[in-house]
């Protein structure tokens, strides 16, 4: 499933019709460019399960454990083990600065864990901004000729419930929990910036803690919001929210060819909302002065 940048145009394979075959009335189900919104009823897993099965697809997964944040490693590998793509196959990859606090998780079969080292950092912002290029370097350098499909997803969270088959497009994106009001979207609205959403613009905002699709796609946004960070910074501009903003940038103009709902990254600290049937990954709740390095 392949959106283009004008937002009329979209494939529609068989996948999507079986999302489509049962819609909620009290939710927003497709995006104004007719993709697909998925929430808890809107899709037949056993069907999806059956289509991707044939295709003896693998699954990429990112997170990022540095700092004191690797306290959370232990309960999002667990979790993830239960719940993510379970019954695929699925390549963990961690990134930490504290190879010898990595946890010892028994994985299911067909599941890998590698694990590899980056530098720490004084301020968790740099930390934010640099998992863009890491991103595109494990791609290029590991993943390009034999994964799939590859979800970048924050340590700081666990799963709940099943995130699997439905969630697969081309480019994937996590509406924010937080952030219903198009008036509150906090886009960086400086122009000098490359990150720069207008006034007016806009469809939804996405999290940076979650998002994902095919590896090639993938590889373009984390590409293209690593350059647009890199050029800001020699002009001395960092975006109001790293590399969250660069990526909502980039998916203003690039639009994606599913949006999960924020049944996929809810944070614990709020109450449920009506509409939220379910929740499959959250945030936990943190004292982020605790767990931030400023």
């Amino acid at each position: 499933v392949r959106s283009r940048n004008s937002p009329g145009f979209m494939l529609v394979t068989v996948t999507e019709v079986g999302l489509l075959l049962s819609l909620r009335t009290d939710v927003v189900t497709v995006t104004p460019w007719l993709a697909p919104v998925v929430w808890e009823g809107t899709f037949n897993e056993l069907l999806l399960d059956s289509i991707y099965k044939k295709k003896n697809i693998t699954v990429a997964a990112t997170v990022f454990a540095v700092g004191k944040y690797i306290m959370f490693l232990k309960d999002f590998l667990e979790t993830a083990d239960k719940h993510f793509f379970a019954g695929f196959r699925v390549d963990f990859y961690v990134f930490t600065d504290r190879l010898n606090e990595v946890p010892k998780v028994n994985m299911a079969a067909g599941r890998t864990l590698t694990v590899r080292s980056v530098p720490s950092s004084n301020r968790w912002q740099e930390i934010s901004a640099r998992r863009m290029e890491l991103i595109q370097k494990l791609i290029e350098e590991t993943l390009q000729n034999h994964v799939d499909y590859i979800f970048c997803l924050d340590v700081d969270s666990k799963f709940h419930g099943r995130w699997g088959t439905e969630s697969l497009g081309g480019l994937v994106a996590v509406i924010h929990p937080g952030l219903d009001n198009r008036s509150r979207f906090p886009y960086e609205r400086r122009p000098a910036s490359r990150a720069y959403v207008a006034p007016g613009e806009g469809d939804f905002y996405y999290c940076g803690g979650a998002f994902g699709g095919l590896v090639q796609e993938v590889h373009q946004l984390a590409k293209t919001c690593r350059n647009n960070f890199e050029d800001d910074a020699k002009e001395g501009i960092e975006a109001a929210w790293q590399e969250e903003s660069h990526l909502n940038r980039y998916m203003w103009i690039n639009k994606p060819s599913k949006v999960l709902s924020p049944e996929y990254l809810w944070q614990d600290f709020k109450q449920r909302n009506p509409e939220v049937l379910l929740i499959r990954f959250s945030g936990v709740i943190k004292n982020y002065a605790n767990i931030r390095p400023n």
